[in-house]
């Protein structure tokens, strides 16, 4: 092992990971918030030990004083999607952000790997901001399905069983999950459209009863008590007959009623 400072080599990777998170959490949040469906499930990240890079370092012959370079994942990011096609969506999103560079693409869902293993890799050079100047750093950005993701974590759990020496019965049985895994997202795709409009009929359903009950409690603050226990007993009444249009309805007059218990209480 070489006579580096570890903690302070990983330090600019460790921010990496934490502002490539924050960015690409609000990536989601910001299409939601627009009413767009957002390709992005949500995001995790982390920072290779230092005993893994060590051992990759040995296993792709990278010379210790060339890590930087030679190890791409050193910072890994992972984006979890509903839909094969979410993939490509997020791929293009990252293509075109101006705060980080695409270095290459690795497509292992066209060209998957022989043990069946299945993701899509986008490595970045990402900019940090350090106390003495700005530092490119290498990042690999992960994007794959929810099935995608469970089969590559038991892959890796029973790799690190047995050392990245499967038995032959266990590789042809994880190959066949893993075929059945894609087989369970292709299927999933096929009613996409199904899927993501009684998911996006779900959400607005749960924001109108959130504005509805806030909005409540705001006529409590103002001391509107009987106007909100009005509107309470109205909720109540649309809320067990799952009329949403006449939710909606409320929604509007209860911002209204609560614009003009603002304005009143300010008078």
């Amino acid at each position: 092992m070489d006579g580096r400072d570890w903690n302070r080599f990983l330090l600019p990777y460790q921010q990496a990971v934490e502002e490539l998170k924050v960015k690409l959490k609000g990536l989601r949040s910001e299409m939601k918030s627009r009413d767009e469906y957002a390709p992005i499930e949500f995001v995790t990240g982390r920072v290779k030990r230092i005993s893994s890079i060590l051992e990759k370092a040995r296993r792709l012959n990278v010379p210790l004083d060339q890590i930087e370079t030679g190890i791409e994942d050193i910072a890994g990011i992972r984006i979890m999607c509903q839909f094969v096609d979410d993939i490509h969506r997020v791929a293009d999103l990252i293509r075109i952000r101006q705060d980080m560079k695409v270095v290459y693409e690795k497509d292992y869902i066209t060209n998957y790997k022989q043990s069946g293993y299945r993701s899509y890799h986008i490595i970045v050079e990402y900019p940090v901001q350090t106390s003495i100047g700005s530092m490119p750093v290498l990042a690999e950005i992960q994007i794959r399905t929810l099935a995608m993701n469970f089969w590559a974590t038991i892959e890796h759990s029973l790799n690190y069983k047995y050392k990245e020496k499967l038995p032959e019965h266990v590789r042809e049985r994880l190959f066949e999950a893993s075929e059945a895994a894609f087989k369970l997202d292709n299927e999933m795709s096929s009613i996409r459209q199904e899927i993501v409009d009684a998911q996006q009929d779900f959400e607005g359903e749960s924001n109108v009863v959130r504005k509805v009950m806030n909005d409540i409690q705001g006529l409590y603050f103002f001391r509107r008590v009987r106007e909100a226990a009005q509107f309470q007993l109205r909720f109540n009444e649309l809320w067990e007959q799952g009329d949403l249009w006449g939710l909606n309805e409320l929604a509007i007059e209860l911002r209204e009623a609560l614009i003009r218990a603002g304005k009143n209480q300010n008078s």
